[in-house]
């Protein structure tokens, strides 16, 4: 079995991204089996950039090829924005629902719902050697958040040809259709050849 180590401290994600994996031959090392706590500055303009700054990161670390993502939310209300700073964002507000009431007010004030989710997934094996995947998804800002599963903005957005949140799918239901699983499917299809 290949070892390959998944850059990032988020629990939500860790879990989300080892169901993905169980399916293929490949074990996938966490920050924690290497008592990495420390993550490094995120200061890229894009989402591929903030996934190369991490994965490259990991790698000098460990020695192991290592693969991390930068994901976020860009809504048309707000200028397709947050974008990069999506967890920044969020960490602005008092509290999640706080910045969601935010959200979702700027979209009736301007009527655009439209909003899409992506993930860039940078993957170094070697020294400055990387390969980037992308996935996204497309949908429009609920008018109330709603649901207890996923995390993140998935309780304000609703894919297309959907009538419910990201929040109200179950793990195996977002895991079909979510920016992450098309980015991590993308990933695992290139790395399981």
């Amino acid at each position: 079995m290949r070892k390959i180590l998944f850059f990032s401290n988020n629990k939500n994600k860790v879990i989300e991204i080892k169901k993905i994996f169980k399916k293929f031959n490949l074990e996938l090392l966490s920050l924690n089996d290497f008592n990495i706590n420390y993550e490094p500055k995120e200061d890229g303009q894009t989402f591929e950039e903030n996934a190369k700054i991490k994965s490259e990161f990991g790698f000098k670390k460990t020695g192991i090829p290592c693969f991390a993502d930068d994901s976020g939310i860009c809504i048309e209300s707000l200028n397709w924005k947050p974008g990069v700073l999506s967890k920044r964002f969020l960490n602005n507000f008092k509290s999640k629902e706080a910045c969601f009431k935010s959200i979702i007010k700027s979209i009736k004030h301007t009527g655009k719902k439209n909003a899409y989710f992506k993930t860039s997934i940078s993957l170094t094996i070697n020294n400055n050697q990387n390969i980037l995947f992308n996935g996204k998804i497309v949908g429009k800002i609920s008018n109330q958040a709603k649901g207890e599963f996923g995390f993140g903005y998935d309780p304000i957005f609703i894919p297309k040809y959907y009538n419910k949140t990201l929040a109200e799918l179950s793990t195996v239901e977002k895991n079909k259709i979510s920016h992450r699983s098309i980015a991590v499917t993308k990933l695992v299809n290139f790395v399981s050849n």
